[in-house]
C-alpha cells in the first residue's frame, strides 16, 4: 500500500485553503445563509426542495407512491435546489433547513406551516401522517425503523467516504479507497444476506425502509452510482441484486427518480414537478 509521510496536522485546524474536488467550492466550516433569496412557493399541499442525489430520490419516491396509492393530499410541488451553485446557502433555504442540505419539506396543509429536514426524518413524517408504507404491527414497525436508521447512519461511509476517494477527490489516496471500500462491501454484504430469507428489508412488506436504502445501495449494484460496479463486484451480491431490480420496476420509483434531475438522458429529467401532468409534459430548461 502505498504510503505518505508528509503531512502533520497543526495543533490549530484551519480554513486556508479549498481542498480541491468536484464539490469544494460549496464546502466551508461555518454555517448559515452566504446571500438573501426567498423559496418559490406552489400551491400544492406540499412543498418539497431537493436535487435528485440518492437523499432528494428516497422522498421523491415516497411522495409518488402515495400518490400511486390515491392519497391525492400528498400532492406536492418539488423545487430545485442547485448545490453545485450553492443554492442550499440561500436565506430561504437555511430557514427551513439550517444545516443547509437537501432534501427539506414544508407541509402547508396545516396552521402553521410545518418544516422537515434530514430524509429520514421527512420519510417518518409523511409515512405516519398517511399511515402508509409503516408498518402497523410493532415488531414489524420497530425492524422498519432499525433499517431506516441503518440507512442514515450508513450511507455517509458509502457517499462521503467510498465515493468521495473513489470519485470526487482530486488525489487517489489507496489507504482511503481500501478503507472505505471494504466497509461498503461489508454493508453490501449485510443487506445480501438479509435479503436472502427476505423480499423486502421488512419481510413482505414494501416500506420507507426499502425507499430509505434503494437509491444508495440499488443505485450501486444497479450500476448507476460512481459507476464502481465492476470495481467492488457487485454483481456477486445476488440477493441485492434481486432487491434492486425489483423495486426499479416500480412506476412510482422511476417516477421518483426523475424528479428534481439535471443529468443523465434528457428523457429522464425532470427539473421542477407542480403535477402528475408534468411527466408527460416535460420541458428541459437549462439551469
Amino acid at each position: 500500500m502505498s504510503n505518505s509521510n508528509d503531512y502533520v496536522p497543526p495543533k490549530v485546524w484551519s480554513h486556508d485553503v479549498e481542498s480541491g474536488g468536484a464539490w469544494a467550492k460549496i464546502n466551508r466550516p461555518t454555517a448559515g445563509a452566504t446571500h438573501s433569496k426567498e423559496l418559490p412557493k406552489g400551491e400544492n399541499p406540499l412543498q418539497l426542495y431537493s436535487l435528485a442525489t440518492p437523499n432528494g430520490v428516497k422522498v421523491t419516491i415516497l411522495l409518488e407512491e402515495l400518490l400511486e396509492l390515491g392519497v391525492a393530499e400528498a400532492e406536492y410541488d418539488a423545487y430545485l435546489i442547485n448545490i453545485g451553485e450553492g443554492d442550499q446557502f440561500a436565506s430561504g433555504f437555511v430557514a427551513i433547513n439550517p444545516n443547509s442540505k437537501i432534501p427539506a419539506l414544508v407541509d402547508q396543509s396545516v396552521g402553521p406551516a410545518i418544516s422537515i429536514f434530514e430524509s429520514g426524518a421527512i420519510l417518518m413524517y409523511l409515512a405516519e401522517k398517511f399511515n402508509a408504507f409503516l408498518p402497523k404491527d410493532i415488531a414489524t414497525k420497530t425492524q422498519c425503523l432499525s433499517w431506516l436508521f441503518w440507512q442514515m447512519g450508513s450511507a455517509p461511509y458509502l457517499g462521503g467516504g467510498f465515493g468521495h476517494f473513489y470519485s470526487y477527490a482530486p488525489v487517489k489516496i489507496q489507504y482511503c479507497i481500501d478503507r472505505f471500500s471494504m466497509e461498503t462491501k461489508r454493508q453490501m454484504d449485510v443487506l445480501d444476506q438479509h435479503l436472502q430469507n427476505n423480499t423486502y428489508f421488512c419481510g413482505d412488506e414494501y416500506t420507507v425502509a426499502d425507499m430509505a436504502i434503494w437509491p444508495w445501495y440499488g443505485s450501486l449494484v444497479l450500476g448507476n452510482l460512481y459507476d464502481a460496479g465492476t470495481f467492488l463486484d457487485v454483481a456477486s451480491y445476488k440477493n441485492l441484486v434481486r432487491w434492486a431490480k425489483e423495486i426499479e420496476k416500480r412506476p412510482a420509483v422511476q417516477r421518483g427518480r426523475m424528479v428534481n434531475r439535471t443529468w443523465g438522458e434528457l428523457s429522464e429529467q425532470l427539473h421542477e414537478r407542480h403535477s402528475a401532468e408534468d411527466f408527460n409534459n416535460k420541458t428541459q430548461d437549462k439551469i
